[in-house]
């Protein structure tokens, strides 16, 4: 562990590029319907302005941490920052939906380099028992992002400052860039591991190849009028993935490098977690888009209002928060479990709401259905983590969590990928609302059933038992490591 003057600071810096990055992904959403009346996008298209940021992001993110690891991570993220500051001014300026997809694949790339900066540099800036406060700032950001996402891409769409209009969304990003690269070049501190892993260059292309074999037919099929020759890149992905999967055990009896540690997905209980994990995610971004389509688009909402309905979900998340966190050692898997079901719940009575209103619906019909689904969103979050790897060995923890923030942005892809191509199908060209209705009720159907796919895999997590001893060993070996005697023992060599 490095220790440097400023730490605060420069974690401060590196989270509010993090913070960026979470507020890129929510506050496109709102801003969508505008983008496709201006650009005159297909529905394809605005399915890959969401979902290619996603996909990007997912395949790059763990090579962007070992760039870090590397070379430096003060220089990779200030390469990843200054990546996503030029790749939103293109996107600002964008004349296509092309365009746009091209600028929103780069700054999923560019965020891959910046976001895993943040906590491999708190591992190396602070002691096991300094981290757990930074953890919570981390947390208690990315709900932050979750707030303010949604609303401030409605306000920024419907201000249409300097008659930009949806450009403001990501031109905001511009100035704030600037400033962060300044900030982080001279207040943040290089630091590397002192055991790197080395790329898996082959293994990140056929990850990328097997998911576009799977999610370009899924995403472009519609436009396509569904040929039957869809099929053969599926079947091409279906090999990919199996050479993948080859590639990766060869890689980790070599040295231990592979992209995904393939050994782990024996554990159980992780896999069960990274199922859990991408169906729920997948599940909620089934949700929110559509949703936030029919708002627009079928009751005629601006595009604040239409974020503003997303807000007590969030809310029911950050005050659900407090209530969680101790009882994860009590209850452990079965949290996990009943978050599931309350989301589920939560979007279904929002849809009967939405069905029950018809054009008179607003916001606050919604609220009490909406703080019930953020509030099974924090008993599903917050315990995963820890009793997914309650099984996994101490030093297996990083590419475990590598592999978890993996399968959370293609889970969430992939959920937006099939609700909007159901809800687009179904539309076709009739934006009448009840037509909408129905888009928004297939929708629905595809979230709940991620949903129960999360209950059902939380089922199979590690039990309480293992949660406890797991927690037991964390505290243990923080508590370790705040004594510098401890350490220095523990790392003297042993006389022969």
């Amino acid at each position: 562990m490095t220790t440097a003057p400023r730490r605060g600071l420069a974690i401060g810096i590196l989270l509010f590029a993090s913070f960026m990055d979470l507020l890129d992904v929510t506050i496109v959403q709102v801003a969508l319907p505008s983008i496709g009346a201006d650009l005159g996008a297909s529905d394809a298209q605005l399915e890959w302005i969401v979902s290619g940021y996603m996909l990007a992001f997912a395949v790059a993110l763990i090579t962007g941490g070992r760039l870090g690891d590397l070379y430096g991570r003060r220089r990779i993220f200030l390469l990843g920052i200054a990546g996503f500051t030029l790749s939103s001014a293109v996107a600002a300026a964008a004349w296509s939906g092309d365009a746009l997809v091209v600028a929103r694949i780069a700054q999923g790339l560019f965020a891959a380099l910046m976001v895993p900066q943040l906590l491999a540099s708190v591992q190396a800036l602070f002691t096991p028992r300094e981290r757990a406060p930074m953890y919570g700032l981390i947390g208690a950001v990315a709900g932050l992002a979750a707030v303010a996402g949604p609303v401030l891409g409605g306000w920024l769409v419907d201000a249409d400052l300097w008659g930009l209009g949806w450009r403001t969304v990501f031109l905001i990003n511009i100035p704030v860039g600037i400033v962060i690269v300044g900030l982080a070049a001279r207040f943040v501190p290089e630091t590397r591991s002192p055991r790197p892993m080395r790329l898996d260059v082959a293994g990140v292309l056929l990850l990328t190849a097997v998911v576009l074999a799977f999610m370009v037919p899924l995403v472009e099929g519609q436009t396509l009028g569904w040929p039957a020759w869809l099929w053969l890149p599926v079947i091409a992905g279906i090999l990919l993935l199996l050479a993948f999967v080859s590639h990766e055990r060869r890689r980790m009896r070599r040295d231990g490098s592979a992209l995904l540690p393939m050994p782990l997905f024996a554990d159980r209980g992780f896999s069960a977690g990274v199922v859990t994990q991408a169906a729920f995610q997948g599940a909620l971004n089934a949700f929110t888009l559509p949703f936030v389509i029919y708002l627009q688009a079928g009751l005629g909402f601006d595009a604040l209002t239409a974020g503003l309905n997303l807000l007590a979900f969030s809310l029911g998340a950050l005050l659900g928060t407090g209530a969680v966190i101790p009882l994860v050692p009590r209850v452990g898997k079965f949290l996990v479990t009943a978050g599931s079901v309350l989301l589920a719940t939560g979007v279904l009575w929002v849809f009967a709401v939405v069905a029950e209103a018809g054009a008179a619906f607003s916001g606050w019909a919604a609220v009490w259905p909406m703080l019930l689904a953020g509030f099974g969103l924090s008993l599903l979050i917050i315990p995963l983590i820890d009793v997914a790897l309650a099984t996994v060995p101490v030093a297996d923890a990083g590419s475990a969590s590598g592999a978890f923030s993996t399968f959370q942005q293609l889970g969430a892809a992939t959920g937006v990928a099939v609700s909007t191509t159901v809800f687009f199908t179904i539309v076709g060209d009739d934006l009448s609302r009840e037509h909408v209705v129905q888009a928004l009720q297939a929708s629905v159907q595809v979230s709940v059933a991620g949903f129960a796919i999360a209950a059902l895999a939380s089922l199979l997590l590690p039990s309480r038992r293992r949660v406890l001893a797991h927690l037991d060993e964390a505290k243990r070996l923080a508590e370790l490591d705040a004594e510098p005697e401890a350490v220095a023992r523990q790392a003297a060599p042993t006389a022969p």
